[in-house]
């Protein structure tokens, strides 16, 4: 074919193929893009907007207690979920708006409808419509994975419907324990729901840091989350209450909620898009299967975000876009780099982490220099709260290179950002010991680490690190 009716047709209007969408038609492409439900995709409209706005919700439960030991006295406090909801809501329609102007800015045709490729050039929407690209790209991310098998599991809800209940569960149980099922179990806690996570395993957070792992599970079960582990949800069936739902493990014990979340990960949208039509390869996970270039098997089709499988973060999915149209509509190639994403968990108290864990690295045949701290910080020595800040140095013993910075406490996502700054520009333990601590503050630890602790070392100094600075 030589003449086609757009150079780019895009399927899914999330932050990836929105990305994709306006730099190639920056670049003079004339493009189409495709959303069935709403523009913004699973981080706008399901995911991490609305999610953080639900974990400052939560948050300002403990400013309220905190606030005490400050000399403020604050009484009468209520909340009300329908009030959240609506305002979350606002700004959700807000986001789609602008998300909605800026491809409208750039030139770009927005079809509000399902798209389904028909042959390499070819897409055919919802309305019978044909509409020859000389490329396609796939940008469908990807959807809570409910499981196939247990019996009952559409009683429970997912992360989706959990920004749309009506209203805030007394009781709700959660399956996981990725960093979905955490944050809603600490934002449900927060908000003053009784949360129980259900996990098989016996440690959360698979594949983070070892150390947090286990000082965030510590930390949200003193918060008063309760946790089974080792335990499987076998059956889900009404109870005898209005709106209760019996929980069925696979101990035989049953456990009683208003809600049941089943958050055991995500799995990618690629059901019905017509890729086996034209061959498109999926690999063993079901992802699309593309090169560094984001370029499937059928040269005139690419893929980005989630729906390939690859690190499915929103910041990733957007960069993956951007390299693919600059790539292939600016003359401009470039590939993304997957090395040292900064991470953030939203918990109460948050993490934030970048780089390799010590265990990642051991494992690669690097000897390690590790640098950890454990304190109170200096918040919490009038407010009385319990929690305690944690940071770890993965240092390279034979460049003093950073491999790995990993927190937890206040603002930690924040401290960590900057982080991901210093190690991408290949920053050594020696260029954070020369950096002029800024004091008092949580993340001047960074910079002041000097002693150096095997993996089994518990440092628990008695006072706050911000009221003693280093001397």
């Amino acid at each position: 074919m030589d003449q086609f009716d757009v150079d780019l047709f895009v399927i899914g209007g999330g932050s990836g193929g929105v990305r994709a969408a306006r730099i190639a038609a920056n670049h003079g492409a004339k493009v189409k893009i495709a959303e069935e439900y709403r523009l913004g995709g699973t981080c706008v409209i399901r995911g991490c907007v609305p999610k953080k706005l639900f974990v400052y919700a939560a948050q300002f439960a403990h400013d309220f207690a905190d606030a005490a030991g400050f000399g403020w006295t604050v009484e009468g406090v209520s909340f009300d979920w329908k009030t959240l909801i609506a305002n979350k809501d606002k700004e959700i329609a807000r986001l789609e708006g602008a998300y909605r102007a800026n491809l409208e800015r750039s030139g770009v045709e927005i079809v509000k409808q399902r798209a389904v490729i028909e042959g390499p050039h070819l897409v055919r929407l919802a309305d019978a419509t044909g509409v020859t690209a000389k490329v396609i790209l796939i940008a469908t991310g990807g959807r809570p994975n409910i499981g196939l098998d247990m019996p009952g599991r559409e009683l429970g809800i997912t992360s989706n419907e959990a920004f749309h209940l009506e209203r805030l569960p007394e009781r709700i149980i959660i399956q996981g324990a990725g960093y979905i099922a955490l944050e809603f179990a600490s934002l449900f806690n927060g908000l003053g729901s009784k949360v129980t996570v259900v996990h098989r395993g016996d440690k959360v957070l698979r594949g983070f840091e070892g150390e947090l792992q286990e000082r965030i599970a510590a930390e949200l079960a003193s918060a008063g989350i309760a946790f089974e582990f080792g335990a499987t949800i076998e059956s889900i069936h009404e109870g005898e209450g209005e709106g209760e739902k019996r929980v069925r493990l696979n101990d035989g014990r049953d456990l009683f909620a208003d809600e049941v979340m089943l958050a055991i990960g995500r799995v990618p949208n690629t059901v019905g898009l017509g890729l086996d039509a034209v061959g498109v390869h999926l690999n063993d996970a079901g992802a699309i299967a593309v090169d560094a270039n984001s370029r499937t098997n059928v040269p005139s089709i690419y893929a980005v975000g989630d729906v390939t499988d690859r690190v499915n973060l929103t910041p990733v999915a957007i960069r993956e876009g951007h390299s693919f149209a600059d790539s292939v509509f600016g003359g401009q190639p470039w590939e993304v780099d997957y090395e040292n994403i900064p991470t953030a968990v939203f918990t109460e108290p948050e993490i934030g982490t970048v780089g390799l864990s010590e265990e990642e690295a051991r494992a690669r045949g690097y000897k390690l220099d590790i640098y950890k701290t454990d304190f109170r910080p200096l918040k919490a020595t009038l407010s009385g709260s319990t929690s305690r800040t944690f940071m770890k140095l993965v240092v390279d013993q034979m460049t003093d290179k950073v491999l790995g910075v990993h927190l937890i406490g206040e603002s930690s996502a924040e401290i960590v950002q900057i982080a991901a700054i210093a190690m991408n520009i290949g920053a050594t333990k020696a260029d954070f010991d020369r950096t002029m601590a800024l004091h008092p503050s949580s993340a001047e630890e960074l910079v002041t680490l000097r002693t150096k602790h095997a993996t089994s070392d518990k440092v628990i100094p008695e006072v706050s690190a911000e009221a003693t600075p280093a001397i």
